[in-house]
């Protein structure tokens, strides 16, 4: 799955999407590895575009009327089934990118613009899909990238995690340094930013691994100070690895250097991972391509299936049972129905 990320970017290239008029305020609506599209997306967006992973609508949302797009690879997730129904309650038409359940069903009923990816993987590892598809549908007016983007960041996710591929030694050396130790993430807000959160949750579901992430400059005004009452502990049990954009900043590539001798006594800095490729989406591509094949090795050295998520399987179980028959879900169907 991980080595059809590149496969999956040049499907999407040869997607013919929906056109959406009145894009100048959005808002994308996604949980887990569906919602992680929206902010790639939000990072390369050259207008407002907010990502929302929650319930409902932002009270923001009364005044501007964004475009609300719905990501939800199942098509049944819960959070964003309640942004649609809130969405149809005020008014506005969203626009889809599913692979079926009940998104699917409301977008076919409603006449939605929509795009509908392939089924039957884990929606974390339809990031090619579930992203390709968010960038084709907002744009290269919006997000800057066309179809030969998508093709030449498949080029790069393939040089990556291909048969063969240059990221699979690296990554091999960065887990056998993670091995043991509870992993940061560390970036520069920008491109590199959300590719750390992606970064966290894979080595979070693959390698059922804790991980968190952090971004400069902002954790040089806070989480910088926290190494040094735990460094007996932290020096041996805390690794960090920081993913480095060729386009970030002068400033964010002095405090890389400045933090990691700051706090290099106290906690162990394993390794960097530096972007490649030419555009953003490329750079993106590439870092997010290295994480995939790090959580995966991280999974190795754990002993774990890297596929089920139990834990999150088993919450949506106890969710369900407490909401009884007559769930949320349940309800927003009917509504819907009554709306349409």
């Amino acid at each position: 799955m991980i080595g059809g990320f590149g496969s999956q970017l040049r499907w999407a290239a040869e997607v013919d999407p929906p056109v959406l008029e009145g894009l100048e305020h959005l808002l994308v609506a996604g949980m887990g590895g569906s919602g992680i599209s929206a902010d790639f997306a939000a990072a390369l967006s050259n207008r407002p575009l907010a990502v929302h992973k929650t319930y409902g609508l932002p009270a923001w949302a009364a005044g501007t009327r964004p475009q609300v797009i719905a990501l939800s690879y199942s098509g049944n997730t819960e959070e964003t089934l309640s942004v649609v129904e809130a969405a149809i309650k005020a008014g506005l038409t969203p626009a889809v990118v599913t692979s079926g359940g009940t998104l699917a069903e409301w977008a076919g009923r409603g006449g939605w613009p929509s795009i509908g990816v392939p089924p039957g993987l884990q929606p974390r590892a339809a990031l090619g899909y579930l992203l390709g598809s968010l960038l084709r549908l907002l744009g290269p007016g919006v997000v800057g990238v066309t179809s030969e983007h998508l093709h030449a960041a498949a080029q790069t996710a393939d040089t990556v995690v291909g048969p063969g591929g240059v990221g699979w030694g690296l990554a091999g050396d960065l887990a056998q340094g993670l091995e043991g130790r509870i992993v940061g993430v560390y970036a520069g807000t920008g491109l590199a930013g959300p590719v750390a959160q992606r970064w966290k949750t894979q080595i979070n579901e693959n390698a059922k691994w804790p991980a968190w992430y952090s971004l400069l400059p902002e954790l040089d005004h806070n989480e910088i100070v926290s190494w040094t009452s735990l460094a007996t502990l932290t020096r041996r049990r805390v690794g960090i690895v920081a993913l480095r954009d060729r386009g970030e900043p002068p400033g964010v590539a002095a405090r890389f250097a400045h933090t990691a001798e700051v706090t290099g006594g106290d906690v162990n800095w394993v390794g960097e991972v530096w972007s490649q490729g030419d555009s953003p989406l490329e750079r993106m591509v590439s870092l997010t391509a290295m994480g995939d094949l790090v959580s995966l090795e991280l999974a190795i050295r754990a002993g774990v299936d890297p596929v089920p998520v139990a834990a999150i399987e088993d919450l949506k179980r106890r969710l369900a049972e407490a909401a009884g028959p007559e769930s949320r879900t349940a309800q927003s169907k009917q509504e819907i129905k009554g709306v349409m």
